[in-house]
């Protein structure tokens, strides 16, 4: 998972709005759902026992999420399925993205990866990632022949 440190960056978030001002301004008012490739936005924390992460995945259903680890990558995957209400709706303006997902990340070494625990809650999925203790390994001394 490979974590740094968050740090603040100024005038970072008003880039980030300008760079999705520009992305949407070009795009023409959509009426049908969009499907495609999406990412639900992801917040990962720590403390001392354990690595923290939290899924938004707004009316995706629990039964459509999967979580898997392997080879110390962790995997998230699914879908948000649009669902038309009736045939007598006109929908003027659809901007949410529908369609599969997958997010991966790689764990470091410092966590059990069999004790890793999951829960949805709210639309928002919570995966608890345990740590383990490592113990410094000493130097080795290579002798020269």
């Amino acid at each position: 998972m490979s974590l740094i440190q968050y740090t603040h960056r100024g005038m970072t978030p008003w880039f980030d709005d300008l760079d999705r001002y520009f992305d949407e301004a070009f795009v023409p008012t959509r009426s049908q759902p969009r499907e495609g490739a999406w990412a639900p936005r992801v917040d990962i924390s720590e403390d001392d026992g354990k690595i923290v992460l939290r899924a938004d995945l707004p009316d995706v259903d629990e039964k459509d999420v999967s979580v898997k680890v392997e080879d110390s990558v962790l995997t998230l995957a699914g879908e948000r399925k649009f669902v038309k209400e009736t045939d007598d709706e006109n929908f003027h303006r659809v901007e949410r993205t529908y369609g599969s997902f997958t997010r991966s990340f790689t764990l470091p070494e410092t966590v059990d990866t069999d004790k890793i625990s999951a829960k949805y809650d709210n639309g928002v999925l919570h995966i608890s990632i345990p740590k383990v203790e490592t113990k410094a390994k000493a130097a080795k001394v290579i002798k020269i022949n």
